[in-house]
This record gives C-alpha cells, structure tokens and sequence, in this order.
C-alpha cells in the first residue's frame, strides 16, 4: 500500500544506515538528533524529572493544579537499544493534553548494556511506584493505564501482565501502538516487509539479539504472547502498521487476547509506517491517528 506522501518525502531524504556496521550508540545519537529537529507541539504548565525506586521518569501535569485525575504511565519505543526521555516527548506532552492525564514517561535501561529483564524491571518498578504515589500526584489511583510504543508497546504489556499476577496495581487500560509482543523474526510480516523504512527485518534482528542477549525470547519470557494466560488483563487498543515488520506480532497479540477474553479495540494502518507516533508533529495523518487511539484511552479513563 502507497504511505501518505508527507511521510515518503521524508524518508527520501534519510540517509541509509548499514546495519552490519553501526553500533547501538551510533543509532541512540542519531535518534536523538531527529527527534530534537521536531518542534514541540504541546506546551504544559508543569513538568517536572524525578527518580522513582531508582528509575528516572519525567511527569507532566495538564494542569497546574492536579487533583483526581488519571494517570497514564508511558513506556517509549526505540527498538529497547535507544531512546529517553526527551525523544518521544512530544507524544508524552500529546497524552496529557489531550487525555487530561497525569503522564508518567519511564526511562527504563537501554541494551546492549542492559539486556533483558531489565527494562522490564525497570518498567515495572516504575509502575508500582505510581501506584502506590498516584494521590500524590494528583492522581486518581483507580484510574491508571500503560502505554507504549513499538518496544514500549512490549513493556506496557508486560507490565499489565506482572500487575495482574502480583496484585496490582489495578490498571483500566493499555494502549499499544506497533508493539514488539511477539519477537519473532518467523512472522510472516518480517519476511514481507524485510525491507520496510524505519524498521527492516536486519534492525529488528539486531535489536533483539541485543535486548535477548544472544537467547530465545520464549525460553526467557520476554514476550507477552508467550504468558501462560492473558485473562482478566486490562481492555486493550492496538493499533499495528500494514507494512511494518511487527504488524503480525501485533495482530497475534489481538487474536490471543481476544480468544481470552480481554476487549480489544485494533486498528491498521494502511498509510504510515513504524514509529509513527513520533511523526506527528508533522505529519497530519500521523497524528490523527495519535489522536483517535487517545479518544479510547480517555474514554477508558473516565
């Protein structure tokens, strides 16, 4: 299917990347870099870095005065070898905004140096330090979600999985965009879209290899397919790119959590490609679709 033409501009204008050669930090600069070209979209009254059970996160409050509101816990994408705080800030700005949420956006460790389960770890520490402080922050403990994209999208659905096991905390809602919740290169969209921009089948053998450490994703539990049960997980809204590799381990991860019970709201995308979220300030079409996955979370969130 043709990409909306903005996009296809864009990518001409990228130059391309030998991943036999480049290291991971190579690629987290240059991430850094792209993400700092975009301009901010959304400006909030406060906005404010901590460490949370030894985990930095960046909160952001859509009002200057908080009290009540929900809470939105935000994992970034980046392939679990790149990203922070600040390259996928202006879709954390974008969730407070229009969610009227509280957003918690995690910096969880990175890989090669740090491989699985730390992100994991990481990601959940977060999690349960929001639970147990949402009030205050002027949040409303009742009504947290997880969010995530691509290899946030793998966290947040981990995360939902380890709070329903551990007893909490309770969470209304996860939001996915193209998450990894499969890591696996045999899915048939890795094949399709070997070549895809973005994300081809060699970044996403490299990513794994330095997220797993050289091991088998199902062996080590890093993939929410692979959970001996999805019941009683939180609604869910997925959306998935048609030529993205990890189109199919988003759809998989639909049709398990359907079978088990969970609704599930999936959209795919015929015209954008991998990491669309962090194309919407300039990407109309990018960010009507950021914008309508947050109608359902606000909606969950009421």
């Amino acid at each position: 299917m043709p990409i909306d033409p903005i996009i296809q501009k864009m990518l001409e204008g990228v130059p391309e990347i030998d991943f036999d050669t480049v290291s991971p930090q190579e690629l987290r600069k240059s991430n850094i870099a792209s993400a700092a070209a975009l301009p901010r979209t959304v400006e909030l009254p406060r906005i404010e870095d901590r460490i949370v059970n030894g985990v930095d996160v960046r909160v952001y409050w859509p009002q200057a005065e908080a009290g009540g509101l929900p809470v939105v816990v935000y994992y970034h994408g980046g392939g679990f070898f790149m990203g922070n705080l600040d390259t996928q800030d202006n879709l954390a700005r974008s969730i407070a905004a229009q969610v009227g949420a509280i957003v918690v956006s995690v910096d969880y460790r990175l890989a090669p140096e740090h491989p699985y389960p730390a992100a994991v770890e990481d990601a959940f520490a977060a999690l349960s330090w929001v639970g147990q402080h949402a009030a205050e922050l002027g949040g409303d403990p009742a009504r947290i979600a997880v969010a995530g994209d691509s290899a946030g999208g793998n966290l947040a659905a981990m995360v939902a999985i380890r709070a329903r096991d551990t007893g909490g905390p309770a969470l209304r809602f996860q939001l996915l965009w193209y998450p990894a919740t499969a890591l696996d290169l045999s899915l048939p969209s890795e094949t399709e879209n070997a070549d895809a921009p973005v994300l081809p089948r060699r970044a996403a053998e490299l990513s794994m290899q330095w997220y797993l450490a050289g091991l088998d994703a199902k062996a080590l539990g890093a993939a929410p397919v692979d959970a001996a049960s999805l019941a009683g997980l939180p609604p869910a809204y997925i959306a998935t790119v048609q030529g993205d590799a990890l189109r199919d381990e988003g759809l998989r991860y639909v049709e398990l959590l359907r079978a088990a019970g969970v609704p599930v709201e999936h959209r795919n995308h015929d015209d954008l490609v991998h990491a669309f979220t962090g194309l919407a300030p300039v990407v109309p079409s990018a960010a009507k679709a950021v914008e309508v996955s947050l109608v359902s979370l606000t909606a969950a969130l009421q």
